[in-house]
């Protein structure tokens, strides 16, 4: 009886965090395209390791974007690839070929980055990944929303391509669920939160926090550690762009180790955030999912337990599904939305075995072994 009250009081709170973040979620109005001209220029800085396969598509998106062209330069920084990846890059006579120096210990993507910073021409810098497409009008939505707001630091959403698979399918449900939870607390100021993949900073003030200085010991962590050096220094300057052209699509992992290795590596960070305001949510969230191979074990010690299972499986279902609904709408996925109920097992296991294989401090990326 007291595991029940103790999973029906971690349930409670569980539920009311959930249920405020989709309701915020809804409240947050989607901005609409404008063609409104802008003298905001970027430079866009793209890290790039072993992506032959990946570039073209991104380049292409980036050279036939419906903004001025003299307004927005396009770097890539070769992070010591072994295919060609830079011979790719070279066939598109607007983009800057840079190959990045030595890193410190793991921090190779961070390494690139900087490198690509220091080089740049302009004010902004848009980060994303080199498997990544934007749409054309993707960076009109940013300049927009600079010249609205006057921001440092820009989250903007991503998707991932969907396909018919339960790997892909799962993977763009939960994915979508983590970008409204952004949305959310990056616009109420709650934590820092945001995708190396879509992200916007001005120069002066990468520079200003000193870069990744003091998170350069990390192979991860170039978007959400940054973001809170920013916004410790700037705090009200930091926006979301919830917006339909701003999405960029990416590619996901293509298989169960490939996605474990992803998720596995976001985990790693977790011990080394300063932003401990996400520290409660996330214990929250894995001790809320822990409940459920518990109540599994004991339904198998005695079956009173079963029915209690399947109404915590309901029950987290119902709570997530405005959130879900909204991130659905948002991202043109309705389709998805049947689905929900059934992939919660996915979500569980998932939750429970990235977090406690994240804490290992050890993973392969790229070709490489981080520790």
């Amino acid at each position: 009886m007291l595991l029940l009250i103790f999973i029906a009081i971690l349930f409670f709170i569980y539920a009311i965090l959930v249920l405020y973040y989709g309701w915020q979620f809804q409240q947050l109005p989607a901005r609409e395209n404008k063609t409104v001209a802008s003298s905001e220029k970027f430079s866009i800085v793209i890290p790039a390791r072993n992506e032959a396969a990946n570039l073209s598509s991104l380049l292409q998106a980036l050279e036939g974007q419906d903004y001025p062209g003299d307004q927005y330069e396009i770097i890539v920084v070769d992070d010591h690839s072994s295919d060609e990846t830079m011979a790719v890059a070279a066939r598109f006579p607007r983009v800057r070929c840079l190959q990045a120096g030595e890193a410190k210990g793991n921090a190779y993507k961070k390494q690139a980055i900087e490198d690509g910073v220091r080089a740049s021409n302009f004010d902004w810098i848009i980060g994303t990944d080199a498997d990544c497409v934007p749409g054309s009008q993707w960076l009109r939505s940013f300049a927009i929303l600079i010249q609205e707001k006057k921001p440092v630091f820009i989250a903007a959403p991503v998707q991932f391509n969907s396909n018919t698979t339960v790997l892909g399918i799962f993977q763009e449900m939960d994915f979508m669920i983590l970008q409204s939870i952004t949305a959310v607390v990056v616009t109420k100021e709650q934590m820092s939160m945001c995708n190396g993949a879509n992200i916007a900073y001005k120069k002066q003030i990468f520079f200003e926090v000193g870069g990744f200085d003091g998170i350069d010991h990390l192979a991860s962590g170039d978007d959400m550690l940054l973001m809170f050096k920013i916004w410790k220094k700037y705090p009200g300057a930091v926006s979301y762009l919830k917006q339909e052209a701003a999405i960029v699509k990416t590619k996901a992992p293509e298989n169960w180790k490939a996605f474990f290795r992803q998720r596995i590596r976001w985990a790693s960070k977790a011990g080394h955030y300063q932003d401990k305001r996400i520290l409660p949510v996330l214990l929250l969230v894995y001790t809320f999912n822990l409940c459920f191979p518990v109540l599994l074990a004991a339904s198998f010690m005695n079956s009173y337990y079963w029915k209690y299972l399947f109404g915590l499986w309901l029950a987290k279902t119902l709570v997530e599904w405005p959130l879900f609904l909204g991130a659905a709408k948002f991202f043109q996925r309705r389709s998805l939305v049947p689905l929900f109920f059934f992939f919660q097992p996915l979500h569980i296991m998932y939750t429970l075995i990235s977090g406690f294989l994240g804490q290992a401090g050890e993973y392969e990326w790229k070709g490489r072994r981080v520790s």
